[in-house]
């Protein structure tokens, strides 16, 4: 049998032709220069566009490590294609990331470095000493904190930090935690269109619920021109999906299994 990577690295993408040959060469190129084996989990998620085609031709020209691979969902959103990766992976360390490389994937360092230490998961913040926001208009940093102020005030998760796409995990924690997720879980609906969503938020109340340590790392993050968040809808599918958390709490939704 193969033995199982050091780390695998998780890639949701939803109409990423524009970005991913750039990024999977980048990533690839950043870990073939590592002591240390990884994988590559692509997770489409119901593209329409060129993403499955390109990314089946990079792996159809790529020699050597790391090793890459292609999943391809139904549409059913950013979260249930983080959850599908995060409980393919084998690594040692499970990392998802997203597909414009906002934070670039040689942060991964930090990452390692704080669960090498001894916490079970590592997220990456925009916030704090150390951390560095590039280019964000003053909306989207104003949506960020009203949003932190939310799920510290309803959830009691008071990290700094709760959706930045750059979050590591212990294996069996990852598979632990997204198998108990409910939003976006086995049974997520089909959807049209984007939808960003606070997937995020229920893994962290869920880690927290369940004394798993976690460490919030400062992180390099850049502003993409063309990030698909939209004010006013996305701020209420996310205010929902806090309010859902809440609400399935309450129920004890979480307590089985």
């Amino acid at each position: 049998m193969t033995e199982p990577p050091f780390l695998s690295v998780v890639i949701p993408t939803w109409h990423e032709e524009k970005h991913i040959r750039d990024t999977l060469e980048t990533a690839a190129t950043y870990l073939s220069k590592q002591e240390y084996t990884s994988e590559i989990i692509v997770v489409d998620d119901g593209s329409t566009d060129r993403t499955p085609e390109l990314v089946k031709t990079f792996i159809g020209h790529h020699i050597g490590r790391p090793a890459v691979r292609l999943i391809e969902n139904d549409h059913r959103g950013k979260g249930y294609a983080v959850r599908t990766g995060m409980l393919s992976g084998t690594g040692r360390y499970i990392l998802f990331i997203d597909a414009d490389l906002a934070t670039p994937i040689s942060e991964v360092g930090k990452v390692i470095g704080s669960l090498e230490a001894g916490s079970d998961i590592a997220i990456g913040t925009r916030q704090g000493i150390g951390a560095q926001r590039i280019n964000e208009p003053f909306y989207r940093h104003l949506m960020g904190r009203a949003f932190n102020l939310l799920v510290r005030t309803a959830l009691g998760v008071s990290f700094e930090d709760t959706q930045c796409g750059f979050k590591g995990f212990r294996c069996e924690v990852a598979h632990d935690l997204f198998h108990r997720v409910r939003l976006y879980g086995a049974d997520a609906e089909r959807i049209t269109g984007e939808a960003v969503t606070g997937f995020d938020v229920e893994v962290l109340y869920l880690a927290l619920q369940h004394g798993y340590q976690i460490e919030e790392i400062p992180v390099r993050w850049e502003y993409g021109s063309e990030s698909r968040v939209h004010p006013l809808s996305d701020s209420a599918r996310m205010f929902a999906d806090v309010i859902k958390v809440r609400w399935m709490a309450r129920k004890g939704a979480y307590d089985q299994g």
